[in-house]
C-alpha cells in the first residue's frame, strides 16, 4: 500500500488527503486546527493539506477585504503567517475553483475538500434608484480602495457629500476611508493609484445611516473609536436619534459592548454640543471634513437629478422609532439628504460554487454543521465548508475558529467513511497545473512579493502626515500579473519591477 492510500480498516495509521479551497482566515484555521487535532498529534493520523486560491497571496478578506487603515490587521496577519510559515501546509496560489481546477480533479486527488471560498458580493438592496450612476456596492469599494486585482484602477471620486447606508464595521470602514485624508492612509500598504484617487476627492461630508438606533447598531467599539482618529474630520451626531427603549436599556445593562459603544456615542453628543458653542463664541470654523452619523433612519428610494435622472443627487428616508423590543416601526415622516453618491454597505453575500448546491436565499453551501448536503439534503462524503460560505457573512473574522473546529471535528469522525480508493501522489496535482499552462504561486512566492512590497514602500521614504514624516509600511502590488511576476522571480522579473505603479 503506498502512502497515500488510505487502508479502510485501519485508516488511523493512513494518510489523510485534504484540499482547502479558499486561504483566507477560514481555510487557514481549518488546516491549522487539522494539523493540530489530536488525531493527528497523538492518534497515528498522518495529513497531508493543501491550500488553494484563486489570488496569487494568502489571507483573502485580510487582504482585500479591511480598511488598509484597520489595527487589528497586523496581528491577525501575524497569526496566520505562522501557520502557512510551518511547512507542513502546502499554497497553491493564482490557482481558480472552478476554472483551474473543478470538483472531479479535486476527488480524484484528496480524500476530503473542505470549502472556505466567503462571502464577496454586496446583499442586495431592493429600493427604486439602486441603479442609478452614483449607487455603489460597499464590497465593490472595499476592492478597489484594497487593490483588488480583478477590479478596475480607477474609482469615480467627485461626490462632495455622500450616504453609506448600513451600520455595521464595512460601513464604518468605507465612511473612515472617504472621509479621512488621504495623506493619513500613506503609512499603510494603500496602493499609489488609491491614494491618488482619495486626494483628488472633493468630498466635504459623509453620511452614515442605520436602521436602528444607537443600542442597536452592528459594529464594534474599536471600529467606532477609530472615526475619532481622523484628523481634521468632525463626527456629527444627531440628538433626535437618540432613543432608548426598555430592550435598548435592558442591552446596555447587560452587554458591555453595547454600554461602551452608548457611551462613546453620547459623550460625543455632548463633546459636539460643547465644540459648537465654543465655535460661535471664537467665530471659528470646524473641521474641513465632517463625518455624519444617523440613526432611525430606512432607506426609502435613491433619487436621480433633475438635470442629470440618471445620476445620484439624494436619498429619502423614514424615520423610525423604537417599539419596546429593539426593533423599529416606521412613522411616516420622510426625510431626504442631498448626496451624489450612495454606498450600500448593509452585508456580504456568498456566490455558487460549481459542482455544489447553493441556497441562494442566505448565500451560502447547503450543509449541516459543516458536512455539505445534496440537493436531498443528505451529507455529501468528503465535501466540507467552514466560514462565510457555511453560515452566511455573520461575526467577526476570529469567530471563524470555532467554526473551523466544528467542521474540522466532523471531518476527522467521518474519515472512516470517506471514498478511500487509491490517490495519484501528492506532486501529481502540481503536475496536473503545469499541464494545464497555470501560473500557480507558492508560500515561497508570496514571502518573495511580501519582501517586494516592503521594498516599494522603503523606497519611497518618508512621508507627510498630521503626525509629522512617517515611513510608508509597504506598497501593495495591485496588477495581477506582476503579483505573479513578483512571486515567481524566476521566470519574470520585469514585470515586478514597477509595483503598484
Amino acid at each position: 500500500m503506498s502512502e497515500d492510500t488510505i487502508d479502510n480498516n485501519n485508516n488511523v495509521h493512513g494518510r489523510l488527503r485534504i484540499a482547502v479551497v479558499g486561504a483566507g482566515p477560514a481555510g487557514v484555521y481549518a488546516a491549522d486546527l487539522l494539523t493540530k487535532s489530536e488525531a493527528a498529534v497523538s492518534g497515528g493520523l498522518s495529513l497531508s493539506i493543501d491550500l488553494f486560491d484563486r489570488y496569487p497571496a494568502p489571507y483573502g478578506l485580510i487582504r482585500y477585504g479591511v480598511a488598509p487603515d484597520h489595527p487589528r490587521i497586523k496581528g491577525i496577519v501575524t497569526a496566520l503567517h505562522k501557520v502557512l510559515d510551518r511547512g507542513d501546509i502546502r499554497f497553491f496560489g493564482n490557482v481558480d475553483y472552478g476554472t483551474d481546477l473543478d470538483l472531479e480533479d479535486l476527488r480524484r486527488h484528496y480524500d476530503a475538500v473542505i470549502f472556505a471560498t466567503g462571502a464577496v458580493k454586496d446583499a442586495d438592496l431592493n429600493i427604486p434608484g439602486v441603479e442609478l450612476d452614483g449607487s455603489f456596492g460597499a464590497a465593490d469599494f472595499v476592492s478597489w480602495y484594497d487593490g483588488h486585482p480583478d477590479v478596475p484602477r480607477e474609482w469615480p471620486l467627485s461626490a462632495k457629500e455622500v450616504a453609506v447606508i448600513g451600520n455595521g464595521n464595512v460601513a464604518l470602514d468605507v465612511a473612515r476611508v472617504l472621509s479621512k485624508h488621504a495623506p493619513e492612509l500613506l503609512p499603510t500598504e494603500i496602493p499609489d493609484n488609491v491614494h491618488a484617487g482619495l486626494k483628488a476627492s472633493p468630498v466635504t461630508d459623509v453620511h452614515v445611516f442605520g436602521r436602528r438606533g444607537p443600542a442597536q447598531v452592528k459594529f464594534t467599539p474599536l471600529e467606532l473609536r477609530e472615526l475619532s482618529h481622523s484628523h481634521d474630520v468632525d463626527i456629527v451626531l444627531y440628538p433626535e436619534d437618540f432613543e432608548f427603549d426598555e430592550a435598548s436599556d435592558e442591552a446596555i445593562r447587560g452587554n458591555n459592548q453595547t454600554k461602551t459603544m452608548v457611551a462613546t456615542l453620547t459623550n460625543w453628543l455632548v463633546e459636539q454640543e460643547d465644540r459648537e458653542e465654543r465655535q460661535e463664541q471664537e467665530g471659528s470654523r470646524g473641521a474641513s471634513r465632517r463625518l455624519h452619523l444617523h440613526f432611525l433612519h430606512t432607506p426609502v428610494e435613491i433619487l436621480g437629478d433633475e438635470a442629470d435622472p440618471g445620476s445620484v443627487a439624494a436619498v429619502r428616508f423614514e424615520r423610525n422609532e423604537l417599539d419596546g423590543t429593539g426593533n423599529v416601526r416606521g412613522t411616516g415622516e420622510m426625510v431626504e439628504y442631498p448626496v451624489q453618491a450612495v454606498y450600500r454597505a448593509i452585508g456580504y453575500f456568498g456566490s455558487a460554487l460549481p459542482g455544489l448546491e447553493y441556497d441562494g436565499r442566505r448565500g451560502v453551501i447547503p450543509n449541516e454543521e459543516g458536512r455539505v448536503l445534496d440537493a436531498g439534503g443528505r451529507p455529501v462524503p468528503g465535501l466540507y465548508a467552514t466560514g462565510w460560505i457555511k453560515r452566511g457573512p455573520v461575526g467577526l473574522i476570529g469567530h471563524t475558529k470555532g467554526d473551523a473546529l466544528e467542521t474540522i471535528t466532523h471531518l476527522l469522525a467521518d474519515r472512516d467513511a470517506l471514498q478511500m480508493a487509491p490517490r495519484p501522489e501528492e506532486e501529481e496535482i502540481v503536475r496536473l497545473l503545469q499541464a494545464r499552462g497555470i501560473e500557480y504561486t507558492t508560500w515561497e512566492g508570496w514571502l518573495e512579493l511580501d519582501a517586494r512590497e516592503r521594498e516599494l514602500g522603503a523606497a519611497a521614504g518618508l512621508v507627510e502626515t498630521s503626525r509629522g514624516p512617517v515611513p510608508r509600511e509597504r506598497i501593495k502590488v495591485v496588477p495581477r500579473e506582476q503579483m505573479v511576476a513578483a512571486s515567481r522571480p524566476a521566470r519574470s522579473t520585469a514585470l515586478a519591477a514597477d509595483g503598484a505603479r
